[in-house]
């Protein structure tokens, strides 16, 4: 609660627009959650990087040395972390919005700051976790002497559709948990099949020509596409990344509807 508290009382008056109450309450919030995240766990920060570097390493193992690899680039192990490491981010978000207003429900209730925030911290945290996370693809990238062009300039933009992407999933996502308690295990169900829906393991270009038009709709191929270009400049589309950036901003849109539409009820059901 102090926290909380703290992000409407320590800014200077003259400071104190809605806009900066919102973002420091957020910022707040979020670092609240990666302290105590990391101050629980014996290994910390290290878990940003492991827990992306063993499921890699599983998937190049399996794709490389098991069976006889016909998707994706050499070196395989950057293509997969360029996606599986944005992928974490969206996943992890995702999965936890279903109990972004379960778990603090008590501050849910008793604190004035936009609800809004307590999803959109969610979202930043995962982000976060994401940037912590990057030297492992450049480790790789050195490791194996992957070239670096000049598309590596569409990064931020990559970032900022995949954090709209995410945040309005989530909106849309959280509130309705809370009416819906099933709705979680199927949002588990769902991530799944993303997964192996989503071009992670595989590119776009590794889909049979049919499937390239209807990938498109899948907003996380153009997002990864986006990411992948830096090192791979053949998997960017720009159609895909023109559906996803509409997607994106179409899915916040529903998503801040849907939540401000149902923010009263779930107050009362919480």
């Amino acid at each position: 609660m102090s926290t909380v508290s703290a992000a409407y009382g320590d800014a200077h008056p003259l400071q104190r627009t809605p806009w900066h109450r919102y973002r420091h309450s957020l910022w707040l919030l979020t670092t609240r959650d990666l302290k105590v995240r990391y101050s629980t766990s014996a290994l910390g920060y290290l878990w940003s990087v492991l827990d992306p570097l063993v499921m890699a390493g599983i998937y190049w193992f399996v794709f490389t040395q098991v069976f006889d690899r016909i998707v994706g680039t050499e070196p395989y192990i950057v293509f997969l972390l360029s996606a599986l490491l944005p992928w974490m981010w969206f996943n992890g978000a995702v999965a936890d919005s279903t109990r972004a207003f379960l778990k603090d429900a008590k501050l849910v209730r008793s604190t004035m700051i936009p609800r809004t925030i307590w999803v959109n911290r969610i979202v930043l945290s995962k982000g976060l976790e994401f940037l912590f996370s990057l030297p492992v693809l450049v480790l790789f990238a050195v490791v194996y002497r992957a070239e670096v062009g000049w598309q590596l300039v569409y990064f931020p933009l990559a970032i900022l559709l995949q954090a709209i992407l995410t945040a309005g999933v989530a909106l849309i996502v959280a509130p309705l948990v809370v009416f819906f308690r099933d709705l979680e295990r199927a949002v588990k169900l769902v991530l799944r099949f993303l997964f192996y829906a989503s071009p992670i393991i595989y590119g776009v270009s590794n889909l049979p020509s049919e499937l390239h038009f209807w990938a498109a709709f899948n907003p996380l191929s153009g997002i990864f596409g986006l990411y992948r270009a830096a090192f791979f400049p053949h998997e960017l589309d720009w159609f895909n990344v023109a559906i996803a950036a509409a997607m994106s901003v179409a899915l916040l849109v529903i998503g801040l509807l849907v939540f401000r539409g149902s923010v009263r009820q779930v107050l009362k059901e919480i």
